[in-house]
C-alpha cells in the first residue's frame, strides 16, 4: 500500500503518531526492526508499545499530579495508549500500572487490524526523504543513528537507563512481608512491603557497595546517569541514608508484627494482570546477575525468591531537541522529519506517548495543508512540548518527567495543595479552549492534495 506518511519505530510515542495518523485518515507505513531478526539490548518480545522497564504510567491522579492531567488530556485526544493501558490495568493505588503482556498485545492488534496502517518489520537505516516521523527510542539502531549524527551536525548525548528485577509472588514470604499502600497513603493494599532493621539495612548497603558491577564498554564511559532513573547502587554509594530517603522509605509504614515503622522498607507492586508477577520499586541495578541473586534474598521476605527477571542497564540517546527541533517537532534543517518520544530527551513512558500523539497530530495538519496551534502551556501537553522544543539552554538540557514546574507559575500566593489544583483547573480550561475547534478534523481519508510516498 502506497503511504502518506512513514513513522519509524513501534515503540509507544511511534505506535500513538502511527495511530492519531491513522485515525485523521492518512496512510502510514509503520516500521518497528523488532520481529525482523532485529533486537535491541533491552526488548525481550517483538510487541508494539512493549514496556522495558517499569510496567506503572505512574500516577493517575488528574486532581493533584502533573503526570494524571497529562493522562486525562491525553483520553480527551483519543489516546491509544491510554485506551489499551486502561484495558489492561491492575491495581496499583492511585497509579496506573498494567498487565505489560496483554497491554502491548493490545496495542499490536489495534495497529495491525486498522485499514490505514500498513506494519513493516524492517530495519530503517537512513532518515526518510519524504513526510516521516523518527520514533526509535533511547536505542536507535547504529545506521540510523549515523544518519541522524550526520543530519544534526552533533553527537547525541546519552543517559544510562536500568532494569529493576521482577519477582514470583508465590516465592514471596508474606509471613514476614505485608501488603499496604505505598507508603500508606490511600485505601487500598496494592503494595507487598518487606522490613529490614538496621542491622539488615546496613548490610545490605554495604553488599550494594561492594557488589561485582556490569562492566562499561568502551562508548558507555562518561556517560551521566539521570536522576529520575538512578541505579540502586549509585544511590548507596551517595551515603548510607539515601536509599532510607528514596526508594525503602519506611515512613508510615507500621510493621503488623511491631506496630512501628521499619528502619527501611522494600516495596514490591503487582506487574502483571494475575499478579503472579510483582516487580521490586526503584531497584533499578547494574549489579551482575549472580550478585543481585544472592543480595536481594537477604532482603527479609526474599529470602526464597524466584525471579522471573534480573535488573539490568541499557544506554540511552537522545538529541539536543530545543536546538535542533522547531516547536511542532520538525527537524529545523529537514523539516519533512519530525521527531518524537524518548529520544527527543523526553522521560517516561506516557511523556514519550504523549510527544508521539502531538507529532501525528502537527504531520496530519501539515498533510492537510493547515497549521496546528500548539497546545497552550498551561496544559501538560503544552508544558512538556515546551520543555523540548523551547528549553532556554540547549547545551545542558536534560531528560525531564512532566511536573508542574514546567508550567508557567499561578499568580499569587495560595497553599501548595490548592496550587495544584489551580494548575489543573488552569490546564483544563486551557485544553478545551485549545480543542474547540479541533486542530483539525478527522476524515475517512486525506485530502488528494496530501503527498503519497510510494
Amino acid at each position: 500500500m502506497a503511504h502518506d506518511i512513514h513513522v519509524v519505530g513501534g515503540g509507544l510515542a511511534g505506535s500513538e503518531a502511527a495511530w492519531q495518523l491513522a485515525e485523521a485518515g492518512f496512510r502510514v507505513r509503520l516500521s518497528e526492526m523488532r520481529g525482523s531478526g532485529e533486537t535491541t539490548a533491552a526488548h525481550q518480545t517483538d510487541g508494539l508499545a512493549e514496556l522495558v522497564c517499569s510496567n506503572s504510567f505512574r500516577s493517575d491522579d488528574a486532581e493533584a499530579n502533573a503526570v494524571g492531567l497529562l493522562h486525562q488530556e491525553m483520553r480527551t485526544l483519543g489516546s491509544l495508549i491510554l485506551r489499551e493501558a486502561d484495558r489492561h490495568r491492575v491495581p496499583a493505588g492511585s497509579a496506573l500500572a498494567v498487565d505489560r503482556d496483554g497491554y502491548s498485545a493490545g496495542v499490536t492488534a489495534a495497529l495491525g487490524a486498522h485499514p490505514n496502517i500498513t506494519l513493516v518489520r524492517e530495519r530503517v537505516d537512513l532518515l526518510p526523504d519524504g513526510p516521516a516521523i523518527v520514533a526509535t527510542g533511547p536505542l536507535t539502531a547504529p545506521g540510523l543513528a549515523d544518519s541522524i549524527g550526520q543530519a544534526t551536525g552533533r553527537d547525541a548525548l546519552a543517559f544510562f537507563d536500568a532494569l529493576a528485577p521482577i519477582v514470583h509472588r508465590d516465592s514471596i514470604d508474606l509471613d514476614t512481608a505485608w501488603f499496604a499502600s505505598r507508603w500508606d497513603k490511600g485505601e487500598t493494599k496494592d503494595y507487598i512491603n518487606c522490613p529490614m532493621d538496621k542491622e539488615q539495612y546496613l548490610a545490605f548497603h554495604q553488599g550494594l557497595i561492594e557488589g561485582e558491577k556490569t562492566p562499561f564498554k568502551e562508548w558507555e564511559k562518561d556517560t551521566p546517569y539521570f536522576e529520575g532513573c538512578m541505579p540502586i547502587e549509585v544511590m548507596a554509594e551517595r551515603g548510607v541514608d539515601t536509599l532510607r530517603y528514596g526508594p525503602m522509605k519506611p515512613v508510615g509504614l507500621d510493621d503488623p508484627k511491631t506496630g512501628r515503622w521499619p528502619h527501611a522498607v522494600v516495596q514490591l507492586r503487582q506487574d502483571n494482570a494475575s499478579a503472579t508477577l510483582w516487580n521490586i520499586v526503584g531497584f533499578q541495578t547494574k549489579l551482575k546477575h549472580a550478585d543481585q541473586v544472592r543480595l536481594f534474598r537477604t532482603i527479609p521476605g526474599l529470602q526464597n525468591a524466584e525471579f522471573a527477571r534480573l535488573g539490568g542497564l541499557h544506554r540511552n540517546t537522545f538529541i539536543r531537541s530545543p536546538e535542533l527541533l522547531d516547536g511542532t517537532l520538525r527537524l529545523k534543517n529537514r523539516p519533512h522529519v519530525r521527531f518524537a518520544g524518548q529520544i527527543t530527551g523526553c522521560e517516561g513512558y506516557i511523556e514519550s506517548a504523549a510527544i508521539g500523539l502531538l507529532a501525528g497530530r502537527f504531520a496530519a495538519a501539515e498533510l492537510r495543508g493547515e497549521t496546528m496551534a500548539s497546545p497552550p502551556v498551561e496544559t501538560a501537553l503544552g508544558a512538556l512540548l515546551n520543555h523540548i522544543t523551547g528549553a532556554a539552554v540547549a547545551e545542558t538540557y536534560q531528560p525531564m518527567n512532566v511536573n508542574f514546574g514546567l508550567f508557567p507559575p499561578i499568580p499569587g500566593r495560595s497553599r501548595k495543595g490548592d496550587r495544584k489544583r489551580l494548575y489543573t483547573d488552569r490546564a483544563r480550561a486551557a485544553l478545551g479552549e485549545w480543542i474547540t475547534p479541533r486542530p483539525f478534523e478527522e476524515a475517512d481519508s486525506p485530502p488528494v492534495s496530501a503527498p503519497v510516498v510510494a
